[in-house]
């Protein structure tokens, strides 16, 4: 619900504050005395193109500010709540913050003299479209303008179902249509990956066979260097360790020998002095390594373990290392890193060779969630169908009463048509998937669009093509009042609705916007006394001039202010006792 309104230094508003109340609220006034700039002021805030004419003269900046208060329920719906996270997610926390069944939402915009125009969210900075796209789901104005939420067939398929209370229906319809989306995505993923795993498998096969025939080992490339090195120095080893191997076993007064003398001297104090126990432990194990780095110096000597320096095993070696080294270059990794590309080869080859069975999985899904779809959208399309003539005969009886006797209404419900995709450019599935997303929409798998003829002898066409002005806020007001929303729109505005319609219409329209303020907030621009008298609250737009300066002010009416403006209306002039007198019946019945 709009609850204040504050203008500043608009055209002819230098300043205004309006508390509109809950049910129905109408605005009156003099031809000229600003109430179509009051609408400008609501449009501005609803995001619309500003016109910079509209600042004040003499102003720097115009300034509209809009206090709402809406259920948190309305906000919670799951439309809304996509969104504000897609669009505006700073604003979730906030309102999840207010407490209470209500939350509070103020929408401001400026409009600079020069033309620029800013806007605001609870003092965050927001864009005309945001702006534009959040009023959209609070506010709704009829009458002299083109931005009419119910002009969208969008809407038409969500008032029908509202009508007709199939929510639960349209709610299993779009579970059904999410889980197949997701399993036509996660299919469309796994083809992709298929046609790329098919594409290098070639390249894969190739590279497996060949780490897989390389037969590298850990620690072989290790070795297989140290070897070479033995083999490649064989005669400077042999030349380098031949007298270290007499000095330590083999020439006269080796160190072996004395060694194992002095084990001798030891051994025969081991039994009578222990303390020669530790040290003859200590040479014993002095000799054993000892023999080992004699055996190993002689190999050395030798230039390698039983290879005497043979060339022919030297090739080998170089061999094997360039073909070592050749693939440590052609996959960028080393040793470890060939071994473990070796083993996600296999791997991925096994993954492509089981990919088969997966695929055949996946597409047996998605076909069985698309029939649970189509099951859904039949069943929904049927409850659809099935309200259409309570919806036509509803909405018929209202606009007679509004004095539009003889316009048609229908609702016309198609099964959504495939697209005719095909194409050599495209691939098969990829057809399929763009047809399908056009035979299930978001909403079923029908078009709803409400159609109209005005006057008879002429064909029924989409609502936009055939209203205008206060007709088209008649036929809205009928179709609101035969719709019953549940919270649609909590705000509607009717700009003008009574243009066109003579006295003796006048209470009957009241009628429905009293009825309508019963489920909403209803703001009614009027010349006709019958609809001011039934409102909730009554306010009065007139110029006044101070200094010479033109001004508009909004009054709240109550009282004998109020018989007098309806008397006014009534008559052209309150002085009128007769015009009073209709005025207080007016408001009396």
């Amino acid at each position: 619900m709009l609850q204040e309104l504050c203008i500043e230094n608009l055209a002819l508003f230098e300043r205004a504050q309006i508390q509109f109340g809950p049910g129905l609220n109408v605005i009156s006034g003099e031809t000229g005395a600003g109430k179509s700039l009051l609408i400008d002021a609501l449009e501005l805030l609803l995001g619309e193109r500003p016109k910079a004419s509209l600042v004040r003269k003499g102003a720097q900046e115009a300034r509209v500010e809009g206090r709402f208060v809406v259920p948190r329920s309305a906000l919670e719906e799951e439309r809304v709540q996509h969104w504000l996270q897609a669009s505006f997610p700073a604003l979730v926390e906030e309102l999840r913050e207010q407490g209470g069944e209500e939350r509070e939402l103020l929408l401001t915009r400026s409009l600079s003299a020069e033309g620029r125009s800013r806007a605001w969210v609870n003092h965050r900075p927001a864009t005309a479209k945001v702006l534009r796209e959040l009023a959209g789901f609070m506010v709704e104005i009829h009458g002299q303008n083109e931005h009419q939420k119910l002009l969208e067939t969008e809407e038409q398929g969500r008032l029908l179902d509202s009508f007709g209370g199939l929510e639960s229906k349209l709610g299993a319809y779009r579970t059904a249509r999410a889980a197949w989306s997701a399993a036509c995505a996660e299919l469309s993923q796994f083809e992709q990956r298929a046609r790329e795993r098919s594409e290098r498998e070639d390249l894969l096969r190739f590279q497996a066979g060949e780490l897989a025939g390389a037969k590298i080992t850990v620690g072989e490339f290790e070795e297989l260097q140290g070897e070479r090195e033995l083999l490649r120095n064989a005669a400077a080893l042999a030349r380098a360790f031949s007298g270290l191997s007499d000095e330590l076993c083999d020439g006269e007064g080796n160190a072996l020998a004395k060694i194992t003398r002095a084990e001798r001297v030891l051994e025969a104090w081991e039994d009578r002095l222990p303390a020669a126990r530790n040290a003859l432990a200590q040479l014993r194990e002095a000799r054993a390594n000892l023999e080992e780095a004699s055996v190993a110096i002689a190999r050395l000597c030798e230039g390698g373990e039983g290879s005497s320096g043979s060339p022919e095993r030297l090739d080998e070696i170089e061999e094997r290392l360039v073909q070592i080294e050749n693939l440590q270059r052609k996959y960028r990794c080393d040793v470890a890193g060939l071994i473990a590309r070796t083993s996600e080869l296999e791997r991925e080859l096994l993954a492509i060779d089981s990919a088969g069975e997966d695929l055949v999985t996946l597409r047996q899904r998605v076909k069985d969630l698309r029939g649970v779809l189509a099951a859904r959208g039949e069943e929904l399309g049927k409850a659809r169908r099935a309200l259409r003539a309570r919806l036509e005969k509803a909405v018929r009886a209202s606009l007679g009463e509004l004095g539009l006797e003889r316009a048609r209404f229908e609702v016309r419900i198609e099964a959504r048509t495939r697209l005719d995709l095909h194409s050599p450019n495209l691939p098969a599935e990829r057809t399929r998937e763009l047809e399908d997303a056009r035979l299930f929409g978001p909403d079923g798998v029908d078009e709803v669009e409400f159609l109209l003829a005005a006057n008879p002898g002429e064909d029924a066409q989409p609502l936009a093509k055939v209203a205008s002005g206060g007709e088209a806020a008649r036929i809205m007001l009928a179709l609101r009042t035969a719709l019953a929303l549940r919270m649609s729109i909590p705000t509607l505005i009717f700009d003008e609705v009574d243009s066109g319609v003579g006295g003796r219409l006048g209470p009957k329209v009241g009628e429905h916007l009293r009825a309508l303020g019963a489920r909403h907030q209803v703001l009614c621009v009027t010349h006709m006394p019958a609809i001011a008298a039934v409102a909730e609250r009554h306010f009065k737009v007139e110029k006044e001039v101070i200094g010479n300066r033109t001004r508009t002010k909004v009054g709240l009416l109550e009282g004998k202010a109020r018989v007098e403006e309806i008397a006014d209306m009534i008559a052209g002039g309150s002085a009128h006792a007769s015009a009073r007198a209709e005025a207080e019946r007016l408001l009396r019945s």
